[in-house]
């Protein structure tokens, strides 16, 4: 893991920074429908799992946009990640409890579902939030028994947490395409409602061009 520290008085967004971290701290929530129909598909002729490729494809549109990597050192200050990994749920339906993990992050769609796979047999007795989870990581989430209609996930901290959340629900089929709702939150100090809305369209990029 590598990051570099962000001199905020010469960062173009260094006063927006400070005033959404300083004087109105405000974290913005987005839930838009996508298509999923072209990775269900996919998922279904190579017998892989929904889950893990979904985490995948939300991690690579996560990774190729500054604005989803920051975070702070141990001195408090701000620095950006050269990359961040996915901390997620596996739910266990036999008790109804789940273990939170993090996967380091692949740019190789097959590598990541490898460590994934890895980690998931490593922990499949855990029933809590494995304790080496990395500081570069951001949070994801899955209601697969539900199609929500808005997600909005509270962060209780100091107001300073900068890393997504991000969640989607079950998917379903409209007029013969398979949509479902993906969210995101974002701490308003690193992202504004372009930076959100162009998440939604990139993973809905990487959705329509899955191999």
């Amino acid at each position: 893991m590598k990051y570099e520290i962000i001199d905020l008085e010469n960062w173009p967004r260094g006063g927006l920074f400070k005033y959404y971290t300083d004087e109105l701290r405000v974290v913005m929530s987005l839930t838009v429908d996508i298509d999923v129909t072209r990775l269900v598909e996919f998922v279904r002729q190579r017998r892989l799992k929904f889950y893990p490729a979904m985490i995948w494809l939300v991690s690579k549109a996560v990774n190729s946009r500054d604005e989803f990597k920051y975070g702070w050192d141990k001195n408090g200050r701000l620095i950006k990640y050269d990359f961040v990994s996915p901390s997620y749920a596996v739910f266990h339906p036999e008790d109804g409890a789940f273990t939170k993990l993090v996967t380091e992050y692949s740019d190789d769609l097959f590598e990541f579902l490898a460590r994934f796979a890895r980690d998931q047999e490593a922990s499949r007795n855990l029933r809590a939030v494995v304790d080496n989870q990395p500081e570069n990581h951001f949070d994801v989430s899955c209601l697969p028994w539900v199609r929500y209609r808005h997600a909005d996930l509270h962060v209780f901290d100091e107001g300073k947490f900068l890393a997504p959340v991000v969640t989607w629900g079950k998917y379903t089929e409209e007029s013969g395409r398979l949509t479902m709702p993906l969210s995101m939150n974002i701490h308003h100090a690193v992202a504004d409602g372009f930076h959100l809305s162009r998440f939604f369209t990139d993973v809905q990029n990487l959705l329509d061009s899955i191999y």
